[in-house]
């Protein structure tokens, strides 16, 4: 049965995952359900398996996490693979994205990484999984994807963080509930924001109705280009709503 880690905020930030922080970290104790959050992937077969396999064994590290990023041309992607640099993971040298992106070859901190668009992705993934198997996959593509990713996650049994907000999250949650896999869904990312969520959800367990009779409206700006709904905006507004 599968694990559906629903990470809030307060658990994200007080028990910090080692691949994802470099700080101390404590035990982590997991809830009974879990929630995580997918990058979505889009695959092209430009080459053949055989072709991939070899790569990746010429690649191939002796030790250090091995870790897909998905979506690795958009910023978030990239910070995600200097982050993973940084913390001695180590970067599969292959990516999904959209099919216009199938083909290149994106370079981040001296690491080239092919990029595939959605042709044959599972046979792509499923190659990948066989040579790395304590992958793990970060996904950071766009809304419209995130259910089809999660749903071929869960198929191959590749563990993964969904950092795309978006898209059908009901249905997110069942294909990972339903998926044999671990995965890690949250609607933000940074630390400072998630410290920031922790607190919102302390104060409305703890403080139920205390804005009742006010009227309260949340804005929020993103940097140009994303794509994808405020996680962190939704989550704010949920909390309000348990205060009144």
């Amino acid at each position: 049965m599968a694990s559906l880690l629903k990470a809030s905020s307060n658990i994200l930030w007080s028990e910090k995952l080692p691949f994802l922080s470099r700080s101390k970290t404590r035990k982590c104790v997991v809830p009974k359900k879990i929630t995580f959050r997918l990058v979505p992937i889009a695959l092209s077969l430009s080459t053949s398996i055989g072709t991939v396999e070899h790569e990746l064994r010429s690649n191939s590290p002796d030790i250090a996490i091995p870790i897909m990023i998905n979506g690795c041309t958009g910023k978030m992607g990239k910070s995600v693979i200097q982050a993973a640099d940084s913390a001695g993971l180590y970067v599969v040298p292959v990516s999904f994205d959209a099919e216009k992106k199938s083909g290149q070859t994106v370079e981040v901190c001296g690491k080239k990484i092919l990029v595939h668009g959605p042709s044959d992705r599972e046979s792509i993934l499923a190659s990948v999984f066989r040579e790395y198997p304590n992958l793990i996959v970060v996904d950071y593509t766009v809304p419209a994807t995130i259910n089809d990713n999660a749903e071929l996650y869960g198929k191959v049994g590749v563990p993964f963080v969904m950092g795309t907000t978006g898209g059908d999250r009901d249905r997110l949650y069942k294909i990972v509930e339903a998926s044999k896999v671990y995965a890690v869904i949250s609607p933000q990312m940074g630390k400072q924001v998630v410290a920031f969520l922790a607190a919102m959800e302390i104060m409305a367990e703890q403080f139920p109705g205390a804005f009742s009779g006010y009227s309260l409206q949340v804005m929020e700006s993103h940097q140009a280009g994303k794509l994808d709904t405020s996680g962190t905006a939704k989550a704010i507004i949920s909390c309000f709503q348990k205060l009144g």
